[in-house]
């Protein structure tokens, strides 16, 4: 069992920056990667970012890309999510999750956060 625990949401000015963090408890053959999610009231939940914990291959949402940087810290077990130039679209609630390999859809992943809120206002 993997628990991961998010951070760093909050309430923030269209334009505005903020950094979302994951903390995985441990890694695993199951955990090669790391994704973001986000799902926002009456929408689905859709793919934001995702890295490898490995080699650090990322990939991106055409909807973030550009205003958003994936990292890790393979020593921390962390991931992070910076996202610039936040727009009220944004808002959401974000999640971590943590999977085999790297995918771009919610049944690629096994382990979940219980997510952190961003809220962008215009």
């Amino acid at each position: 069992q993997v628990q991961l625990v998010e951070s760093g949401g909050g309430l923030v000015q269209a334009g505005g920056s903020l950094r979302l963090a994951c903390v995985a408890s441990r890694r695993t053959f199951v955990v090669a990667a790391m994704g973001w999610f986000r799902q926002a009231p009456g929408k689905e939940r859709e793919f934001v970012a995702g890295i490898t914990w490995g080699g650090g291959s990322a990939v991106y949402a055409d909807s973030v890309k550009g205003r958003s940087t994936i990292s890790r810290d393979r020593t921390k077990n962390t991931v992070w999510l910076q996202m610039t130039l936040l727009k009220p679209e944004d808002t959401a609630l974000y999640y971590c999750a943590a999977g085999p390999q790297l995918g771009t859809t919610p049944p690629a992943y096994v382990y979940w956060g219980q997510g952190t809120q961003v809220t962008v206002s215009s």
